[in-house]
């Protein structure tokens, strides 16, 4: 057989398992779990292939002949709108992606650093909030008095699950962290030092990029070329919730390991009596 030939029965293969796959993600959800209504009567299980063309807005004809296995186009796009209508979770969606043979514009990054006794540690620490950082800031993992308190980072692009990005771009953090005039210096600050091991990483390149290019706040504060170390500082936050309202918050930092990617975990503790209370009250209303 020539190379061309294997090539062309290992996309067949692929062809194949990808329509498999797909009919058998199809057959497993049901019409109420999706907002369709069901039917007394349905021939198949699970929804039509006519209602998963409809939810991902894609025609019928051509999702019919995807899980026929024959030789079309998948493009990223398309294949990211069956997905979610589908309902893949983070693995059945990189096993659909790699079967495509396509990027997943949606991707999780799983760090090796978040482990299940580290999620463990973040679930103790609640009513107070928590969350891994690495030395980029990104937000790999968090506990849900962090979501209660901050914000869902999942709402963000994974790309965009980063404590520099969204002190920058997130609306409900430009209104709730009162002290921002002296957050957003000392943040750049600590970023640039930390940067200066990471400067050839296209990550990190391409993040301070994107921030250059759309925010007109960062270019001026990154044009000063500060440095600042790692410290802790009480900082006032105000909840949108008006039962809860002001939150005095000491940041605390735990290393995991001393390596250049400098994952820690990052409590954010009651700097006084108030705020615990309130932290207690939150998280009995949302409990």
């Amino acid at each position: 057989m020539t190379t061309s030939a294997r090539a062309t029965s290992a996309d067949g293969l692929r062809r194949a398992e990808l329509a498999a796959f797909l009919r058998s993600r199809r057959e497993r959800i049901t019409p109420d779990q999706v907002g369709l209504p069901g039917t007394a009567r349905r021939r198949t299980p699970g929804l039509r292939r006519e209602e998963v063309a409809h939810l991902a807005s894609v025609g019928i004809t051509w999702y019919t002949w995807l899980e026929q296995g024959r030789a079309i186009n998948v493009s990223a796009g398309v294949l990211d709108a069956i997905a979610r209508a589908l309902r893949l979770d983070p693995t059945e969606r990189a096993h659909a992606f790699a079967l495509a043979g396509t990027t997943d514009p949606r991707a999780e990054v799983v760090s090796p650093a978040v482990t299940p006794t580290l999620l463990r540690l973040l679930k103790r620490l609640e009513p107070y909030p928590a969350e891994v950082k690495n030395a980029r800031y990104d937000v790999l993992a968090h506990n849900q008095a962090y979501t209660e308190v901050f914000g869902d980072p999942a709402e963000q692009e994974p790309r965009h699950r980063n404590a520099l990005w969204m002190m920058f771009m997130n609306d409900r953090w430009r209104v709730q962290f009162l002290d921002r005039d002296v957050m957003l210096p000392e943040l750049l600050a600590k970023y640039r030092k930390a940067m200066a091991e990471h400067v050839a990483e296209p990550a990190w390149k391409t993040q301070v990029d994107e921030l250059l290019d759309v925010s007109e706040e960062f270019r001026e504060l990154w044009r000063r070329h500060d440095v600042a170390p790692m410290v802790s500082h009480v900082k006032r936050y105000l909840h949108p919730d008006p039962e809860i309202g002001l939150l005095r918050l000491e940041h605390r930092h735990m290393w995991l390991a001393p390596d250049s990617d400098a994952y820690r975990v990052v409590s954010y503790l009651p700097a006084d009596d108030e705020t615990e209370e309130r932290l207690e009250k939150l998280a009995a209303l949302t409990g």
